[in-house]
């Protein structure tokens, strides 16, 4: 499968399952990445928050990649996530992934020293995606312990270069606000995270990147079609019906994403230390959030994807 050429395009961080050794279950990978591929979810983010990046090492993330490629067997698309501070860094994993399967590269917006003596972030940008083979996603993080603000001067120029799929915005609505104009009209807009599926609607967003498109990623397809069709009382009933798993998702850590896929038939396994999976009561809360978010029927059997 070609990347899509029309919108909404959901893809959501992919979750890494990990055996009782805390080795990685490449097996797991791709019986769950089979089953994702029978729902909404558009394509997978290999390396990124969501899915423990930064408790994995390199020949994990391409082994993963590789896996998420074959068992996908071309019927969606898969991003490779890079988080570099050198774009020479940048550019040489975005080739290693993109031969291991990676259809695209979520390159983080790495942090700018704005001293006399640091080249501008446009050149950053300019390097990573006039060299990488594959396109290039930005994903804005700025209040991350690696993050910055960008200026409208800066979105618009990296947005500007040729390569640029789609920019996923910041959980900083209000900025994005202001800041959403200013993305190039050729570049996606893209939100990042459940509760903001219809405010990000609101301001343009065409499709998301988000932790939620695990559980719900028809859902959140639905909710940006009903910003595009001008259906807002229809987006804001299904968005205010999926806020309080969101907001659950977003406070308990990567275990709560896992024991969701636990509790909807995937293999989600548990996180890798130093992370730890969801105790008995909030395992209880975050099934009552999903069988509220429609996710999950009242038997706690899963719902229905269409």
């Amino acid at each position: 499968m070609a990347i899509p050429t029309t919108d909404p395009i959901i893809v959501a961080p992919t979750n890494m399952p990990f055996r009782a050794d805390e080795s990685l279950d490449l097996d797991a990978l791709a019986r769950n990445v089979d089953k994702f591929s029978s729902t909404a979810l558009s394509g997978f983010v290999v390396g990124s928050y969501g899915g423990e990046e930064f408790h994995m090492g390199e020949p994990e993330k391409v082994s993963a990649i590789r896996t998420v490629t074959e068992a996908h067997a071309g019927r969606r698309f898969v991003i490779g996530g890079i988080d570099a501070l050198s774009p020479t860094e940048a550019v040489r994993l975005a080739n290693l992934y993109a031969e291991a399967g990676a259809d695209m590269v979520r390159v983080r917006v790495p942090p700018a020293n704005r001293g006399v003596n640091s080249a501008p972030i446009q050149d950053y940008f300019e390097q990573v995606t006039r060299d990488s083979p594959v396109p290039v996603v930005i994903i804005h993080q700025p209040k991350t312990a690696m993050g910055i603000d960008l200026t409208k001067e800066e979105l618009r120029d990296i947005t500007a270069f040729d390569n640029v799929f789609a920019y996923i915005m910041s959980l900083n609505y209000r900025y994005e606000c202001r800041l959403a104009q200013f993305v190039n009209e050729k570049v996606k807009l893209w939100t990042c995270n459940g509760t903001l599926l219809m405010p990000g609607g609101m301001i343009g967003a065409v499709g998301a990147c988000l932790l939620f498109g695990n559980w719900g990623p028809h859902i959140a397809r639905d909710i940006i079609q009903a910003c595009l069709d001008g259906r807002y009382a229809e987006a804001r009933e299904m968005q205010e019906r999926i806020n309080n798993v969101d907001s659950i998702g977003m406070s308990w850590g990567v275990g709560v994403q896992k024991t969701g896929l636990n509790l909807m038939g995937y293999e989600g396994t548990v996180p890798r230390k130093p992370n730890l999976p969801l105790n008995e009561s909030q395992t209880a809360a975050m099934k009552e959030a999903l069988i509220e978010a429609g996710i999950m029927n009242a038997d706690g059997t899963p719902a229905p994807q269409i």
